[in-house]
């Protein structure tokens, strides 16, 4: 269990990365001044915990300074009892993946796991276990801009309702003879194949690369 001290720099942690994320997509100056204002707080928050000063905690997020790391994106594995997989169609390219995205912040992989799946379904799953890590540079996926872990966990569903996030189009269970088109840079068909292979064998052990 985490320290109070340790619970607030969590907090402040989180903070800093959601107030960034809207400075990304912010469009209006007010949105980017709120934005700001919350990382200071974030900074001055952990200063107050860490004694460390203010000035070194923002230089820690400087990219010149950053140890570069892959991005880790969660997906989500759920299977319906006809044996059918639940995809979700996103509204960046209208092509259809797993349930997922890249990691939050302040939140353990089954969280994240759990928390994508109902704001992109609206299903509220239970993990129940691991299936595979991926490196996305061992498979033909087209170029992309970061190194990526994807972490694929099976899912089961255990309620919920009809709720879809802003960037989700629709969702739909399918056969996996008779997919969708699609998100090529998010999912593989062999990928696909593979992951439906691991969940059929409780025996399994997780794979790696």
């Amino acid at each position: 269990m985490q320290s109070k001290g340790n619970e607030l720099v969590t907090i402040a942690q989180r903070i800093r990365a959601m107030s960034q994320t809207a400075l990304t997509y912010s469009t209006n100056d007010y949105e980017i001044d709120r934005s700001k204002e919350f990382i200071e707080i974030s900074d001055r928050i952990i200063s107050i915990v860490s004694g460390a000063k203010e000035d070194d905690i923002r230089a820690n997020y400087q990219p010149v300074k950053e140890y570069i790391t892959p991005k880790a994106d969660i997906r989500a594995v759920i299977f319906n009892d006809e044996n059918e997989l639940l995809l979700v169609k996103e509204k960046a390219d209208g092509k259809w993946a797993l349930p997922g995205g890249w990691s939050d912040v302040g939140y353990t992989p089954t969280e994240v796991v759990v928390k994508e799946a109902k704001e992109e379904t609206g299903f509220d799953v239970r993990v129940v276990r691991l299936l595979a890590v991926l490196d996305k540079r061992c498979y033909n996926h087209p170029a992309s801009p970061f190194y990526v872990y994807m972490f694929c966990f099976q899912c089961e569903i255990t309620g919920g309702n009809d709720e879809l996030t802003f960037d989700i189009l629709d969702r739909g269970f399918f056969a996996l003879n008779k997919l969708p088109p699609l998100s090529l840079d998010r999912i593989l068909p062999e990928q696909i194949e593979l992951l439906d292979k691991l969940r059929r064998d409780p025996n399994s052990t997780v794979h790696c690369d």
